[in-house]
Formats: C-alpha cells, sequence, structure tokens
C-alpha cells in the first residue's frame, strides 16, 4: 500500500516531542453527534453499528470534523468495544441508550470461552483505517485506537455502562484470578488489534483507559496499568515505511498516578481536565509528550471565555520545546470526549484559539 505524502504532520512531531510552529490539536470524539452532518448519515446507515461496519460511512464520517475545522489529526470513527464484539459477546446499541451486550463474563466457566479474536472478524475495521488513510490524501495523520484491556473488561463483566462498576470489582476482589485471565486475553487481543490498524495505515496509536479512575490505589496497577504495559510491549514501533508510530495511554482520572504511568513505553500521556499541565510537566519531565485537557463544557461558554479559557490550557503547559532536538511537548485535546450537545460553531472558535495562541506563546518565548 502507498499513501500520499503528508502535509501537516505536527502532530506526529508534538508526539515525538519534536519542536512545532503551533500546539497542535485534535478532539476525542470530534466525527460524533454534535454534528448534523454525523446524525445524517447516521440515519443513513440505520444504527451506530451500521455507520462503525460500513466502510464508506466510517471513512465520511471521520472526514467530515476536518471539512470544517483545523485540526491536525483525523481519529478512525469506531467503537472501544469491537474487540469483545469480535469475541462473541454481541455488541448493540439503542438509539439513545450506551452499548449493550447480549452476555457477559463473571463466571469461570465464562471466562473460559474467552479467546484472542481472529483478527478477520474486524476486518471492517482495518478497511475503514486504509479508506480513510486514502482520503485523507496526506491531509493529517490519522489516529488509530482501542479501549484498555481493563476498560474493555468493565463493559465485558457488567454487559454494558455502569454507574458503580459493582460487578466487574466483585469479580475482581473475589476472584482476582479469573480477572487476571480475563485481562491478560484482552490485553493480547488489542495488541493484535493495534498492529493490525498500524498495518492497514494508522500512522499514530491511542489506548483509551477510560475507566482506569475507578480502581482504587493499588488495584489500579495490578489490573489496569499492568495490562496496559502488557499491550504496549507487544506494539509495532515503526509502519511498513519505517516511520515511527506514537503511541499515546489517556487514562480518565488517572491524575493521581502519573509518577507510576511516566515510565510507561509510549510517546504521550493523555490527561483529563483535572490535571494541572503545569505540573504534570515538572513531574513527567522530558520522557513524554502530554496530551490535553480542557473541560469539554467550556465549549458551552460563550467564544470569548473559550478563547480565554484556551489560553489558560496553554500557558499552563509553558512554551513548548522549539529548535533542534527533542524536548517537552503539548497536544492541545479535550480532558474526554465532547458532548453531543455541543454547538458546532463553538469548536471552530476553540480550534482557531488554539492554533493563534500557541503560535503567539513561541513568538514571546
Amino acid at each position: 500500500m502507498s499513501f500520499a505524502p503528508l502535509q501537516n504532520d505536527t502532530f506526529l512531531r508534538a508526539c515525538l516531542r519534536q519542536s512545532t510552529d503551533h500546539t497542535p490539536v485534535w478532539l476525542m470524539r470530534q466525527a460524533g453527534r454534535y454534528l448534523p452532518e454525523y446524525c445524517a448519515t447516521r440515519a443513513k446507515a440505520g444504527s451506530f453499528m451500521g455507520l462503525a461496519t460500513n466502510v464508506d460511512y466510517a471513512t465520511e464520517v471521520t472526514l467530515q470534523p476536518l471539512e470544517r475545522y483545523a485540526l491536525d489529526a483525523a481519529i478512525l470513527f469506531s467503537d472501544i468495544l469491537t474487540v469483545p464484539d469480535a469475541m462473541g459477546l454481541g455488541l448493540s446499541f439503542a438509539q439513545g441508550e450506551g452499548p449493550k451486550f447480549a452476555r457477559n463474563i463473571r463466571t469461570e466457566a465464562d471466562v473460559a470461552t474467552l479467546a484472542v479474536p481472529d483478527m478477520n472478524q474486524l476486518r471492517y475495521v482495518f478497511d475503514a483505517v486504509t479508506s480513510i488513510r486514502k482520503a485523507l490524501n496526506g491531509r493529517v495523520p490519522l489516529i488509530g485506537f482501542s479501549g484498555s484491556p481493563w476498560t474493555l473488561a468493565c463493559y465485558m463483566v457488567e454487559g454494558g455502562g455502569s454507574d458503580d462498576y459493582r460487578a466487574v470489582k466483585s469479580l475482581m476482589y473475589s476472584r482476582p484470578d479469573l480477572m487476571h485471565r480475563i485481562l491478560a486475553i484482552n490485553a493480547d487481543s488489542v495488541a493484535a488489534y493495534l498492529n493490525a490498524q498500524i498495518d492497514a495505515g494508522a500512522q499514530a496509536v491511542m489506548v483509551f483507559d477510560s475507566w482506569g479512575g475507578v480502581l482504587a490505589d493499588g488495584k489500579f496497577q495490578e489490573f489496569s496499568l499492568a495490562y496496559t504495559k502488557r499491550v504496549l510491549a507487544q506494539l509495532k514501533r515503526t509502519d511498513a515505511t519505517g516511520a515511527v508510530v506514537p503511541r499515546i495511554v489517556f487514562t480518565k482520572g488517572g491524575g493521581l498516578w502519573l509518577a507510576d504511568m511516566k515510565g510507561l513505553d509510549c510517546e504521550a500521556l493523555g490527561l483529563d481536565w483535572t490535571v494541572n499541565l503545569g505540573a504534570a510537566r515538572a513531574l513527567v519531565g522530558d520522557s513524554k509528550a502530554l496530551q490535553g485537557n480542557i473541560d469539554p463544557n467550556v465549549l458551552f461558554a460563550p467564544p470569548e471565555a473559550i478563547e480565554r479559557e484556551v489560553a489558560a490550557v496553554l500557558e499552563s503547559f509553558g512554551t513548548p520545546h522549539q529548535g533542534a532536538g527533542t524536548g517537552p511537548t503539548h497536544i492541545f485535546n479535550l480532558g474526554h470526549g465532547i458532548s453531543q450537545f455541543t454547538p458546532p460553531e463553538h469548536v471552530k472558535v476553540l480550534v482557531d484559539a488554539v492554533h493563534a495562541h500557541s503560535k503567539r506563546l513561541r513568538v514571546q518565548s
């Protein structure tokens, strides 16, 4: 496979802690329900899974936000739960509701049925990656992703989303041996899945540990971080052309454990809005790029407030590395996914403010 040369490599350079002329910005869930054109495409597809499993539709919605905004990266349109779906758990999405599995994993017999799925069952994802990469035509890099082993396990045991994580935590405390078996299978599955995305054309990959922050101290390290490490250890470092494929890890609610995460074998750490970027930069040092971390609800404020909060986030990180070599760098993002109720015009205010203010910061330094 050959793809068009990359015209805007700002995001990849920042991931690799190289200097850039502005702070790159992309948004978690940037292709999604806040865009009327997304809703129109989803209506044509008939369901969320109809959208995600159709290569043409997945390509279309991935590119939609790039037509509106000067974003520095695209992210594959898919779902974090495709891997357990391929394990035979039967994923579905009811309109207006979260994901549900037809069966859950709670007993020794349930766990015995689990195995790393045949990646051919996820061919629709890899075909979408290649299609999107071609459609981008070198405009910006494409990010692939997966849920973390722990986050996938939460959904697999609960059977869907949860307010209290009672089922998964009960299993973890009562049968840690079973939980470790689930997590080991998940980690090996996620690694194979992300490697296949890299082979298909993903230029960076991200592990979403969306529910790592619900764990107690000590349990996070044992049941989440250890298995994220297992994924990272298996990931390809370069693509077929020899280009480095940066790896990003985002743990919502993980700010307490930055000291533990700074040693991860990845290029960038994502942070939610509870973390001060300057303090994170001081703690992590020169070992990682940092990604984040404005509160998504800032996007409901008037434009002048959005611009003010963007400036505050950029200034909390400080001036990124400039010049030759490598040093501390920042990728601007939300501290979690964009809300479906976000006014689309406010997103443009944010993206443009990131570019303008980050350029001013570099000139002033």
